[in-house]
């Protein structure tokens, strides 16, 4: 490595480490409140320790890429601002010559963002859950995550189409027989409202505009001989404690590694017997949304390396404010994009999950034509 090389890297190390510090610490403000938490409980204080690095992985898939944003547009400004850059392209240097070891960097970062998006948080993430189920921390409410089918109250497989506060949409209730094989009943409703007893040991989902099928007893499977009926309300109780003798957490969509992920898009067509085509569809572009933005966050640091080498150059300023009103517009329209896929996640006419990577080709192509420009 020469000597130039060492010298620029050593900058964006050093403004990197800092940046990383400080973001990470920002982003780690809620997860010191759950460590009160835990700590009230009288947990020893390896526990304590372990939740709390458990919780790193999770925000380091944020704070990488906006430090290493950061630190990019800072440097490539100092070096534009006091006319370093001028001199090592005087020098008979490109552009491309004094970016390459960040440009190498970068995509080791990537490497090591995908790897953590991939597998490590989301079993870190597990972990933590699984920790705080078994001390009763986790709220039971938030158990009804929305697009997957949930299995954590016993007697019952809920589905949640959409879920906003204690408001839940497109709700399907199957009543399950000894043992959990066979659906004893089948509850469909619109919406819902989720209330919790006072004593938290159970919850009340309040559904509204109700279609129940009732299946035959002499023959469960034979659909003809169901019986049908609809109601304007009808109240279903969750038992939240015996819940809680159950010492596994089921996964969220956060928690699973992208095998599991790949599974459950390929597994679909099987969990949804008796759905319509479009709404199969729908349950698929859930997955296939959350699993293309582990990818998607996963290459940030190489994109915003690529984007950042430009902009920093333009803006001629040295100051870390300059930098940092840069980055924070970077940074929105890159996760703006993420937001919008969310919104759009069951409608796959739209195709959500290519919406980010139409960015992320845009900034990357971009960028490298600025860079080109530039030499």
């Amino acid at each position: 490595m020469g000597r130039l090389s060492r010298y620029v890297l050593g900058d964006f190390l050093v403004m990197f480490g800092v940046a990383l510090l400080v973001v990470t610490f920002a982003m780690c403000l809620g997860a010191i409140y759950q460590v009160v938490d835990v700590m009230a409980r009288g947990v020893d204080a390896a526990t304590v320790g372990g939740f709390f690095l458990n919780n790193l992985p999770y925000t380091l898939s944020y704070s990488v890429p906006i430090s290493v944003l950061f630190s990019t547009l800072l440097l490539f400004g100092r070096l534009s601002a006091e006319s370093e850059l001028s001199a090592m392209k005087s020098g008979g240097l490109s552009v491309w010559q004094v970016a390459a070891p960040l440009v190498v960097l970068a995509v080791v970062l990537s490497g090591l963002c995908l790897w953590n998006n991939g597998y490590v948080y989301p079993r870190t993430e597990y972990a933590n859950r699984t920790l705080l189920k078994n001390m009763g921390v986790e709220d039971p409410v938030k158990l009804l995550d929305e697009g997957r089918f949930i299995r954590d109250f016993p007697g019952y497989m809920i589905y949640v189409g959409k879920k906003s506060g204690s408001g839940i949409e497109d709700l399907v209730f199957y009543e399950l027989g000894e043992g959990g094989r066979e659906i004893e009943q089948s509850i469909w409703a619109k919406r819902g409202e989720v209330t919790r007893s006072a004593d938290g040991a159970f919850i009340t989902v309040m559904l509204e505009d109700v279609r129940i099928e009732v299946a035959d007893e002499e023959h469960p499977d034979d659909s003809t001989k169901a019986q049908y009926l609809a109601a304007d309300r009808f109240p279903i109780t969750l038992d939240v404690s015996a819940m809680a003798e159950r010492e596994v957490a089921s996964k969220k969509r956060r928690n699973m590694t992208l095998d599991e992920l790949l599974e459950q898009i390929e597994g679909v067509d099987a969990r949804g017997l008796g759905w319509s085509a479009e709404r199969v569809e729908e349950e698929r572009t859930r997955w296939r949304v959350h699993l293309h933005q582990r990818f998607y966050l996963g290459l940030a640091p190489l994109t915003f390396v690529l984007v950042g080498i430009p902009l920093g150059i333009r803006s001629h300023r040295r100051e870390s404010s300059a930098g940092m009103v840069l980055s924070l517009v970077v940074m929105f329209i890159f996760y703006l994009l993420m937001i919008v896929a969310d919104s759009l996640e069951s409608k796959p006419a739209f195709f959500p999950w290519l919406i980010p990577w139409g960015g992320t080709l845009v900034a990357q192509v971009g960028g490298l034509l600025l860079i080109r420009r530039m030499n």
